[in-house]
């Protein structure tokens, strides 16, 4: 299916303005909770970091104009009655600006320069551009006037306080054009051919180029896909500093990391169109495997965190990216994540487990994924059902691996060490009715209302059928009309912004979903499916989303929500095609 080259349209107050390998976004959103009333260039580079505002002036007057903002993937636009500004992606590092009936005042976001912070702004007289340094990304940011009038320059070179920046314009009814930069130290002047019609062609050629890639298979019934695709697209990042690999971001707001459970699920998005990429998001954090076998938590432009890890999912993601690759895996690349694989592993067997237990355990909430779900409110360091689950999934997984590289002891070890531990799961944790969880200091044991305490069904197929069947049951208690609230509704714990004590998480969903339908609950599955989909659908791509209302909540353009629709509604186009198939047949 081909894109309109214009692709979807969306507001800039929900989704950054960027392209895909980009470091950099316009957005108004400047931090968590931050939201300005311009538009500002925010660099990812060093952390967030708001750099420049832009304002769209009154020629008349040069006051401030009030303008609305349209957006699809290859243009941003102010407009208002009297003229529009138009901003377009050239590179990854520039975009070129076009302005008529509107001039624009570019100004460093912080009026604030110190030794040791802010943003100095003078005019380089090597090439008459004009140069904003910040302290806070390490960068420069280059503004180059193509064309206008000449531009109006305050506080070149100024220390202190003060308003620095430069605005551009043209006479009535004249048309002006300007580059901006972000580069390191220097680079050689600003030159191109392109004009700006070309330019935004290019754009919009390349973002239709990606959604046929990884989203072929959309039609009227999948209506969110390609904005889906421009989110992913969009938080997209060329390698650069700790970041090894070209890297999705989980987002290009504030949530700009790449953790290490998250990522999984865009590898999986995009693993049928866009193999390489998906291989790159799967390892990026097996780059930065420590000694001790663990994955860091967390992974961005300039730090590496592991003061907690993520949950072992990374078993049961290779299964499912390896079915999903156009073509296998090279034994070369296998023999390798095996390797980095069996370390992930070993940690939780290890330093993980405590002497003479059978089972791993978290430290924190935050190891789980699940942060501060209510199944670690009477104790943090606990053992639960969910890790030991997928710790059994990850071990099929390396059985499964292993037989492939023809290592038959190595594959019967890790098969024994499987059973092993789904045996503990379900002799140590498995009450008859539910799954506890047990503090490792005090041995004592609890439930909750947590859909984490549900997770187990990830085991699909492996599970005993009257204990899927069990938790297939509990978790139709959690299906609200958008979706699988993360605690019961009616618990006195249920928090409608809660993070994981209430709204809807897309990993949660998928993982689910797919588990339910392995242990034969399809009906449910497709429910769960249904339900997620329309959500996107109706309220975008957030981080999490209001279990009772739909609203979406916290970071508003989060890709492995955007990854999980494209999953999920991938799978039921499969469906529909098969079943038209069968009709025809």
């Amino acid at each position: 299916m081909t894109a309109d080259r214009s692709g979807p349209a969306f507001s800039v107050h929900d989704i950054p303005f960027s392209t895909h390998g980009s470091w950099f976004g316009i957005s108004p959103v400047l931090a968590e909770k931050v939201r300005a009333e311009d538009l500002h260039l925010v660099s990812h580079q060093n952390g967030l970091h708001a750099v420049l505002r832009l304002v769209p002036l009154d020629p008349a007057t040069g006051d401030r104009a009030v303008t609305r903002t349209e957006t699809t993937p290859g243009l941003l636009r102010w407009t208002q009655r009297q003229g529009t500004i138009d901003c377009s992606y050239e590179t990854p590092d520039t975009v070129r600006l076009r302005g008529q009936g509107l001039g624009l005042r570019i100004t460093a976001a912080a009026a604030a320069l110190t030794p040791f912070a802010g943003t100095y702004f003078y005019r380089d007289p090597v090439d008459a551009a004009y140069l904003f340094t910040s302290y806070e990304t390490g960068r420069r940011y280059r503004i180059t006037v193509l064309s206008g009038t000449g531009a109006e320059v305050s506080g070149s070179q100024a220390l202190g306080s003060g308003d620095r920046g430069v605005t551009i314009g043209a006479e009535a009814d004249g048309v002006w054009e300007a580059a901006v930069e972000e580069i390191d130290s220097a680079r050689r002047p600003y030159a191109s051919s392109a004009t700006f019609a070309q330019v935004v062609a290019a754009a919009e050629h390349a973002f239709a180029a990606f959604a046929d890639t990884v989203a072929p298979w959309r039609s009227s019934r999948t209506p969110a896909a390609e904005l889906a695709a421009y989110v992913l697209w969009s938080a997209t990042v060329d390698p650069a500093g700790l970041v090894t690999r070209p890297a999705v971001l989980m987002s290009k707001h504030w949530m700009d990391k790449v953790w290490s459970w998250d990522h999984c699920f865009n590898s999986l998005a995009l693993a049928p169109g866009a193999p390489t990429l998906a291989w790159d998001q799967f390892s990026l954090p097996f780059d930065h495997q420590d000694e001790s076998g663990a994955l860091p938590d967390s992974v961005t432009h300039s730090e590496v965190l592991y003061n907690f890890v993520k949950p072992p999912i990374h078993g049961w993601t290779l299964s499912c990216l390896r079915r999903r690759l156009p073509e296998p895996v090279g034994r070369a690349e296998l023999a390798e994540i095996y390797r980095r694989l069996e370390r992930w592993t070993d940690f939780w067997l290890t330093a993980r487990r405590a002497p003479d237990a059978a089972l791993p355990h978290y430290q924190h909430g935050n190891d789980s994924g699940w942060d501060n779900a209510t199944t670690f409110d009477p104790e943090r360091v606990v053992v639960t059902a969910d890790l030991a689950a997928f710790l059994t999934l990850q071990l099929r997984e390396l059985a499964g691996v292993a037989t492939e590289l023809d290592l038959p002891d190595e594959a019967r070890r890790w098969t024994r060490a499987a059973e092993r531990t789904q045996a503990a799961m379900l002799d140590e944790l498995w009450t008859g009715e539910r799954f506890a969880a047990r503090g490792v200091d005090s041995s004592k044991t609890w439930s909750t209302s947590s859909l984490l305490d549900l997770m187990p069904i990830a085991l699909g197929e492996h599970l005993p059928e009257d204990i899927g069947k069990i938790l297939a049951a509990r978790i139709e208690a959690h299906l609200t009309p958008y979706g699988l609230a993360t605690e019961l509704p009616v618990s006195p714990h249920y928090r409608p912004d809660g993070y994981w004590r209430g709204p809807i998480w897309a990993p949660a969903t998928v993982l689910i979903e797919d588990g339910l339908r392995r242990a034969g609950h399809h009906r449910l599955a497709d429910e769960i499916s249904a339900r997620f989909r329309r959500l996107c659908e109706t309220h975008g791509f957030a981080e999490n989303f209001d279990a009772l209302t739909g609203t979406g909540l916290r970071d508003r353009a989060y890709t492995w929500t955007a990854s999980s629709y494209l999953l999920l509604a991938e799978a039921q186009e499969l469906r529909h095609t098969a079943a038209a198939q069968r009709t025809v047949g």
